[in-house]
């Protein structure tokens, strides 16, 4: 009987090989293949020539801009304004292009961000709404100006 025992060992060993193996290969391949569900590349939204011609109804009014220290001890800078629907069309999303320049006006730091959540509800004619962008890294070469701040895609409910 020890020797029936014995020659099972190896074969149970490397059948607990094989088994891990396909386990690890599957994680690997499940892992590179597949996106987590809130990673979803969002694509620009539109600027032909409707949103270009409205772009000009959205204003940007009350900019500000503050720095602070977040729990890490990390400078955050966070850029502030209201948004204003100046024309007469319901806006469900609005695209923006946050630039960021040096001493000599040249751009440093170029940042698209959308303003309002894909759930949010549809910004009216003559509304407003504050928003908030916060930057955890700008580059030393920024001349402490207030960015500016371009309408670049927009998306009309």
């Amino acid at each position: 009987m020890p020797t029936e025992e014995r020659s099972r060992l190896p074969v149970a060993f490397m059948i607990g090989i094989v088994v891990v193996a396909l386990l690890v290969g599957g994680a690997v391949l499940i892992s590179k293949y597949s996106t987590p569900a809130g990673s979803e590349v969002e694509k620009p939204l539109p600027i032909g020539p409707a949103e270009q011609a409205y772009a000009s109804q959205i204003h940007f009014l009350e900019p500000k801009m503050s720095r602070a220290a977040n729990f890490l001890n990390q400078e955050v800078t966070y850029v502030f304004c209201t948004v204003e629907n100046g024309g007469d069309r319901k806006v469900q999303q609005i695209e923006i292009t946050v630039e960021f320049h040096d001493p000599f006006n040249q751009v440093i730091l170029r940042d698209k961000q959308r303003l309002f959540l894909p759930t949010a509800q549809p910004f009216l004619p003559g509304q407003q709404r504050d928003v908030q962008i916060p930057y955890e890294h700008i580059p030393p070469q920024w001349n402490m100006v207030f960015p500016s701040i371009v309408v670049s895609g927009l998306a009309f409910k």
